[in-house]
């Protein structure tokens, strides 16, 4: 139900867009998000968006560089990802869950998630 793209190589301070195509349904009912993970590590928050939009979280380390936002003509949430960093390096996963305030910033408030979507930034 989720559809990730957009992933990439880039050099630092490059800027690359990821999208995140949802069915409708997904898209009008759930908060939309991206995590990250490299190999061995836990999946990581980076940004979430609430169902109407109105509201966004980011996580410390991409706050002022990364954008989530929504298109609604193409159910679709995209991660402006501007001013990267080797550490923003991972495989990007986009999530939607009928999460709460509270758990946005956790893996375990979603329960739909796209394939992955490999970001590589080289130094």
């Amino acid at each position: 139900q989720l559809q990730a793209s957009g992933g990439g190589a880039v050099q630092a301070g490059g800027s690359l867009r990821l999208s995140c195509a949802a069915s409708e349904r997904t898209y009008n009912k759930y908060v939309m998000s991206w995590f990250r993970q490299t190999p061995g590590k836990e999946r990581d928050f980076v940004a979430a968006l609430s169902r109407n939009g109105g509201s966004t979280w980011y996580a410390d380390s991409v706050k002022g560089r990364f954008t989530i936002s929504r298109d609604n003509a193409k159910n679709t949430v995209m991660l402006q990802m501007n001013s990267l960093k080797p550490e923003d390096t991972a495989v990007y996963y986009c999530a939607a869950g009928n999460t709460i305030v509270s758990q946005v910033r956790y893996p375990s408030g979603y329960h739909t998630w796209g394939q992955g979507t490999q970001v590589t930034v080289s130094s």
